[in-house]
């Protein structure tokens, strides 16, 4: 039986992003500056359809589901269109992604090794990093 969003939400997670792992508290960085940089509407745009690029290449493995809603693999069109304009549970079997249309990142949870291995690969290509957060 599968797993419900909220008992996924309870589970391991898994970070997608466009950086290659989570910036310490104590960067000496510019991170607050940068992250404003990227969420102005160009370049949000751009990582978003980075996103939904990664989605789409990942539904041609395994099937996906929104929201909970018994439509199994949607139009591509319908999930680009709900992953621009609102926040988004995409539902593969026992694993989870969520995407808001305002981030800079994904977060997916519950991942088995073969699709975490998968997802790495399709967000390389994308120009995408997938990491662990910090405890």
């Amino acid at each position: 039986m599968q797993k419900t969003i909220d008992d996924l939400l309870q589970l391991p997670y898994w970070i997608i992003d466009i950086l290659p792992e989570q910036v310490p508290k104590d960067s000496p960085g510019q991170y607050f500056a940068v992250e404003k940089y990227f969420l102005e509407e160009k370049q949000l745009t751009e990582i978003k359809q980075r996103h939904i690029n990664l989605v789409l290449k990942l539904n041609c493995y395994r099937c996906i589901s929104i929201d909970e809603n018994t439509t199994i693999n949607p139009p591509p069109d319908q999930i680009a269109d709900a992953m621009r304009r609102r926040y988004v549970h995409i539902l593969m079997g026992d694993s989870m992604i969520i995407s808001e249309p305002d981030d800079t990142h994904m977060t997916v949870f519950n991942l088995d090794s073969k699709t975490l291995e998968l997802i790495k690969a399709i967000a390389l290509g994308e120009g995408l990093f997938v990491w662990k957060p910090l405890s």
